[in-house]
């Protein structure tokens, strides 16, 4: 299979970076001499100088392979065969800049020209990296990536931004959408799953703003939080059969609180037998069980037009014979035809919704009622949400960084007015350690639900101890 168009390289030959003889000194530019005194150049100034270096050259590397490869084939060319024969030409280009570099300098190098043709160039790196969950990038300069919950920046960069707009289409028009002046925001998902939200000019003002959400190789269960420290068994438990008892759960929080994670986690206790209906305005859920139908938002076109909203997906699931629809994120008027497919014979799906304690979401679900523009008086949207939900598990995101589930609530009716709410388990924050490490305790409130009676009748008896206001759990 020949890639390129007009260089002759043997594929054959092992490319090998640059040589140097012993002892010899890099090629250096030729410059007047000054007998000025100069202040002494630091190692970092050094570093950042061939970092800066480094950039341009591998930009210019990839243009001329651009020039030269038969771009129609790159995308079904295995990526060991691509690197076998872009070496050579590397390498020349290497030899004819007087890049100096070592084995591993030159491997990295190659493997990050390999990442700019078919991957999202400097990106590809801290993709790989399992340790951070979030990047977030402020213009092509400043990169900064989170781990274990804590912020801090990164060498990572692009070259300008250009660079940076590339990558940004490249990821955005994979999944159908676009970003430009006239759409300056965009929500879109890697192929991995991972979340991406860009914004560009003249929505940003200093460049283009982009944050990633990443999305874990390994699929979080309920057992892996507890061992995490998110909640502790008897919760995993009593969550887990809930939900496969067709108790209805919103997941709220803020945020990076994890509701998606807690989404995927719980859906697993889902009997496999059952038919699932997702939708979501990026696609990102990872359910486990084999008849799941996925449904995606799409935004309007070059005219405009075109758009389907969350709320027409909702309302075309209930026509597809779903035994539960899961919804992303409730963040409008579909959250009225929500209500009604779980007043419906659609009990047990789940949701999760942006707020900060179990009454705020079902304030914010009570709000966004009202977007659907339909006449319902505040008692009524009240009763739909109170016989719709059984079940509120509020999630947070501590100072520590540590993601905590802090409450888990039942909706137990209405009295007037007002949806009662009774609280089954809580996280009492005790203090602060030496290391910032945010202490407390998961505790029962002594309270047992009223889906456990339920639960019974289909063979699910929790021990009374899960609700032992006595001990921690």
């Amino acid at each position: 299979m020949a890639l390129f168009a007009r260089f002759g390289a043997s594929h054959d030959e092992k490319a090998a970076p640059p040589a140097r003889s012993a002892g010899a000194e890099p090629k250096q530019d030729t410059q007047p001499v000054s007998h000025d005194v100069r202040p002494t150049v630091s190692a970092e100034a050094i570093a950042s100088d061939k970092r800066e270096r480094m950039i341009s050259t591998k930009i210019e590397i990839h243009q001329v392979l651009l020039e030269t490869l038969n771009l129609h084939l790159l995308d079904s060319v295995p990526r060991e065969t691509l690197r076998e024969q872009i070496d050579p030409v590397i390498a020349q280009e290497v030899r004819n800049r007087a890049l100096a570099l070592n084995r591993s300098e030159y491997l990295a190098f190659v493997e990050e020209i390999i990442d700019e043709m078919v991957g999202l160039g400097p990106l590809e790196a801290l993709l790989k990296d399992d340790t951070i969950s979030d990047i977030l990038i402020n213009t092509h300069e400043h990169i900064f990536v989170e781990r274990f919950g804590k912020l801090e920046p990164t060498a990572v960069r692009f070259r300008d931004e250009p660079h940076l707009l590339r990558v940004i289409n490249k990821i955005v028009s994979a999944v159908g959408r676009r970003v430009d002046e006239s759409v300056p925001l965009c929500d879109a998902r890697l192929q991995d799953g991972s979340r991406i939200n860009v914004a560009v000019r003249p929505i940003t003002v200093d460049g283009p703003a982009v944050s990633i959400r990443k999305f874990a190789k390994k699929k979080l269960s309920l057992e892996r939080m507890v061992e995490g420290g998110t909640l502790r068994g008897p919760m995993a438990e009593v969550l887990a059969k809930a939900c496969w008892g067709k108790v209805t759960i919103i997941v709220s929080g803020g945020t990076g609180s994890g509701k998606t994670t807690m989404l995927n986690a719980l859906s697993s206790a889902i009997s496999p037998s059952e038919r699932l209906v997702t939708i979501e305005d990026a696609a990102e859920l990872q359910l486990q069980q084999p008849h799941v139908v996925r449904m995606e938002t799409r935004p309007p076109n070059l005219e405009g037009k075109g758009e389907i909203r969350q709320r027409e997906l909702v309302m075309n699931a209930l026509r597809m014979r779903p035994d539960r629809i899961i919804l992303g994120e409730i963040r409008g008027g579909e959250a009225f035809d929500m209500l009604q497919a779980m007043n419906t014979g659609h009990e047990g799906s789940l949701a999760t919704v942006h707020a900060n304690t179990p009454r705020d979401a079902l304030a914010r679900i009570e709000q966004m009622v009202t977007m659907s523009g339909l006449p319902i008086s505040q008692a009524s949207i009240r009763n739909q949400i109170a016989s719709a939900l059984h079940v509120i598990v509020q999630l947070n995101r501590l100072s520590d960084g540590k993601r905590k589930i802090v409450s888990v609530s039942e909706i137990t009716g209405m009295e007037g007015d007002i949806i009662q709410m009774q609280e089954i388990f809580a996280f009492k924050r005790t203090g602060t350690g030496p290391d910032g490490a945010v202490l407390g305790e998961f505790r029962a409130t002594g309270v047992r639900p009223r889906f456990a009676e339920e639960l019974m009748t289909r063979g699910v008896v929790f021990p009374s101890s899960y609700f032992d206001p006595g001990k921690p759990l």
